[in-house]
């Protein structure tokens, strides 16, 4: 088997269904390939459409939500791919992306984990590469340096001045589209089950790189992701477990101090505005500050959440 697409879905039915369908419209031709669902004990009809619609498919289905990580290791353990294939719910692949990414591994063995070219719904560019969030460059970020075009330095986190029409070896990939060679899954280990939801891409792709394989960006192909399919529903819940991911990510990396200062940076920043929200709802009254104010408010009250408890993820 070339390739073992995996796509982990958790109420979302209707983009689950068009991404499926969006594979088998642009298959590789001339490869062999599977598909794995994994559904987090979802209450939409996803697991019933999927057997209905896609029985080619191999289905799993969880009893609880277990997390993206521990949802993907499931799939990976059973996967029969020479190259397995994070593939999100709410995207669709275009053309021969798929093909080219598979030709893009066999022509480059010190690779090891790779991503295409990533569109917003509206066919803009998305940013699914950067840096290492360091706390330098989280700190620029909750700053809002990173929007001062004038300054390149302030940029090159989320790498803003490059268009991805070439290729380049990179710090870390998007969950989104994340192609992973088989044999560098072996040799570097799974998903960090510790993260729940977001940073064990970014996780994985620093393990990759530290055990000596590149990771690379490839202009093989477009992809469309929507975003915020299964998090959507979340509310501050996300933020809270964004936070919580960045944090573990640099307690694991970088060490308690760090960690301790990233957990700071990210609690001044949603209690500023938190503050800020707050005083704009009281000077115009409008509906979007009143909304905004809730959560942040919110996000600031359960902060001590975002602590990573020892051994396990956020729940």
């Amino acid at each position: 088997m070339d390739l073992s697409i995996i796509v982990i879905n958790w109420n979302t039915r209707e983009l689950l269904h068009d991404c499926l369908k969006s594979v088998f419209d642009f298959a590789p031709k001339k490869r062999s390939f599977e598909i794995i669902v994994v559904d987090n004990a979802s209450t939409d009809g996803s697991s019933e459409m999927v057997r209905k619609l896609f029985p080619e498919v191999t289905l799993i289905l969880n009893r609880k939500n277990r997390g993206f990580a521990a949802a993907n290791n499931q799939a990976i353990a059973i996967a029969s791919g020479s190259n397995v294939l994070l593939l999100n719910s709410d995207t669709l692949v275009h053309g021969d992306v798929l093909e080219n990414s598979l030709a893009y591994m066999d022509a480059h063995w010190h690779v090891g984990a790779m991503g295409c070219r990533v569109l917003n719904a509206d066919g803009s560019l998305q940013h699914s590469t950067s840096q290492f969030p360091s706390l330098l460059n989280l700190a620029m970020q909750t700053l809002g340096l990173d929007r001062l075009s004038s300054v390149a330095a302030f940029r090159k986190y989320r790498m803003l001045d490059w268009d991805r029409q070439s290729e380049q070896y990179v710090e870390t990939i998007s969950g989104c589209y994340l192609m992973v060679r088989k044999q560098c899954v072996e040799a570097v280990g799974a998903l960090d089950e510790d993260f729940f939801f977001f940073g064990e891409e970014t996780d994985w792709c620093r393990r990759i790189r530290e055990a000596g394989w590149r990771v690379a960006f490839a202009p093989v192909g477009d992809i469309t992701h929507f975003g915020g399919g299964s998090s959507g529903t979340l509310n501050y819940g996300r933020d809270l477990m964004l936070s919580e991911a960045t944090v573990r990510l640099h307690r694991k990396h970088s060490g308690l101090a760090t960690a301790l200062c990233i957990f700071f940076l990210l609690f001044v920043f949603n209690s500023s505005r938190f503050a800020y929200w707050a005083t704009v709802s009281k000077l115009k009254r409008a509906a979007r500050a009143k909304d905004r104010t809730l959560h942040f408010k919110g996000v600031s009250l359960s902060f001590l959440k975002a602590w990573p408890k020892s051994g396990r993820a956020f729940q």
